[in-house]
């Protein structure tokens, strides 16, 4: 008599990697992720430095990514992993209001942005759509980029999302949290010398006649966005 065996093939889960510096934000995340049938936390890390070499190691599907790193930035994290042509996929998780950051993470290489306001449901409905090979965003953020495609800048953007370049913006946020120049330079691994040269040329680029003027509207713009 002939036996038959039928094999089950077990599909393997799709590999997350975790990179923010908030021990209880990484915990909540884990665990949603790993309540899911068809995905699994493979590791994290609250630095980029650390990141970058656990991404190169583990190979993860994706890499869930806050704007705000201990002694980093994540569009400098996700510029470097592209230029280490690192294959992982991009979500950038963050408080930061994705009018200010949202096209910049794309520009750097992310394939999607959600604000960590969102449902759990709609950062498990982002991580479904990348893996998918789609673009996730709010409909907010989508229209509004989708106008600006048609119809070009829009006229009431303003010089921090048309002109600052992405380390300029840095800068500026920074000025506005109350850092001086030398701060400045340790926190993003700069000279002090470069640390001026930028802050003129957001002075410019601001038409701000002088430092007293580039942290006043520092200030109000970092109160603004709720960035403190």
């Amino acid at each position: 008599m002939a036996i038959s065996f039928q094999r089950k093939i077990k599909k393997d889960k799709f590999k997350i990697f975790i990179v923010d510096d908030h021990p209880l934000l990484r915990e909540g995340l884990t665990r949603l992720i790993n309540l899911q049938t068809d995905m699994k936390v493979c590791g994290e890390s609250s630095t980029a430095h650390h990141a970058l070499k656990s991404i190169s190691t583990l190979k993860p599907n994706i890499v869930i990514l806050d704007i705000t790193l201990a002694e980093s930035n994540g569009l400098d994290l996700i510029k470097d992993m592209k230029s280490r042509s690192l294959k992982s996929l991009i979500l950038v998780l963050s408080m930061h209001d994705e009018s200010l950051y949202a096209e910049r993470a794309l520009r750097a290489g992310a394939k999607g942005y959600i604000m960590k306001q969102e449902a759990s449901k709609e950062v498990l409905k982002a991580i479904h759509h990348i893996l998918a090979g789609e673009i996730y965003l709010s409909e907010k953020m989508a229209a509004k980029m989708l106008h600006k495609i048609a119809n070009g800048k829009s006229s009431n953007e303003t010089l921090l999302e048309t002109t600052l370049s992405d380390r300029e913006l840095q800068v500026f946020q920074l000025i506005g949290q109350g850092r001086g120049t030398r701060k400045i330079a340790e926190e993003l691994c700069i000279s002090a010398k470069t640390v001026e040269s930028y802050r003129a040329h957001i002075k410019v680029k601001m038409n701000l006649k002088n430092a007293h003027e580039l942290t006043q509207h520092a200030v109000h713009w970092v109160e603004r966005n709720h960035l403190n």
